[in-house]
């Protein structure tokens, strides 16, 4: 049996870097399809390079997206989330949000990354929309893809982190200029394996020159958090923390009922009203998820 670590996944095949540096392309057994980028697991050679997944090790993390029916797995054993927006094009702050409390739920690092800094004119906006998210004491970092990218390197040695965020902020760009020749290590490795069909749309990590690794994924339109409980939900928007305990009603939805400690907070600006708004939606989001796939 072979020991490795999977380095990219595509539908129904992964990319396993075995313990000697050899790369394999692997199935699962029948119709599994429950691993993820950065899965240490175990597998069984079929052909010289092919071989077939048999299961995985214990995960420290797994970083997934989830509706009423169905999840899909981003990434495991990551240890630190950042969440990549740009001066343009027009970001989501509730994606942001939806992230957050991924990160959270995980217990992962998480800072926010805003690309293409040297776009001035959309510069200020875009601090002024990610402030909600600086003033909770999640970090943000500036910088342009295209010219330095030092500051973020600095953040990722001994990290194994994940590039999330929408399609066009800049994520593979940013991957390119922190992983030398990361384009063509990509094209050599998917025309060893016949898996250039896949290139643009799989998730795949890298070793990074100074320790630790990245993994880049494709870009997010939607991130569903039906796996999270409500419990899970509150924790995952840390500014809510001194405030859970202390409505007048133990069973309070924070909804509209009179004596909740978070309704007061918000209406008193101590918590964002925008944040709120962000907690709501996706409370109603969960609750939804959950009638549907139990037939309610």
């Amino acid at each position: 049996m072979n020991q490795g670590t999977i380095v990219a996944s595509f539908g129904r095949q992964f990319e396993v870097l075995d313990t000697d540096g050899e790369r394999w392309l692997c199935v699962t057994r029948g119709k599994r399809i429950d691993f993820a980028c950065g899965d240490k697991v175990e597998f069984k050679s079929t052909s010289a390079g092919h071989g077939v997944i048999q299961k995985n090790e214990a995960r420290q993390s797994l970083l997934h997206r989830s509706d009423a029916f169905r999840q899909k797995l981003l990434a495991a054993n990551v240890t630190q989330i950042l969440i990549v927006v740009a001066t343009e094009p027009s970001f989501s702050d509730e994606l942001i949000s939806r992230c957050l409390c991924a990160a959270e739920h995980q217990n992962l690092k998480a800072r926010i990354v805003l690309n293409k800094a040297d776009v001035t004119a959309g510069l200020d906006d875009a601090r002024r929309r990610l402030a909600m998210f600086t003033t909770l004491g999640y970090e943000l970092i500036e910088l342009s893809a295209m010219q330095d990218v030092s500051t973020l390197a600095a953040v990722l040695s001994g990290e194994t982190s994940i590039l999330v965020g929408q399609s066009g902020m800049g994520k593979s760009t940013l991957t390119n200029a922190l992983v030398p020749d990361a384009n063509a290590a990509t094209r050599e490795i998917s025309e060893a394996l016949d898996t250039g069909k896949h290139t643009t749309t799989s998730t795949r990590l890298y070793a990074l020159p100074g320790g630790g690794a990245l993994i880049d994924s494709p870009g997010l339109q939607a991130f569903g958090l039906a796996h999270l409980t409500e419990d899970d939900l509150l924790a995952g928007f840390c500014e809510f923390a001194p405030f859970l305990g202390q409505c007048r009603f133990r069973n309070c939805k924070h909804d509209a009922e009179p004596g909740c400690a978070l309704l007061t907070a918000v209406e008193e600006g101590v918590i964002s009203a925008r944040r709120f708004s962000h907690y709501r939606l996706l409370h109603n989001e969960i609750h939804n998820a959950k009638r549907l796939s139990q037939g309610w």
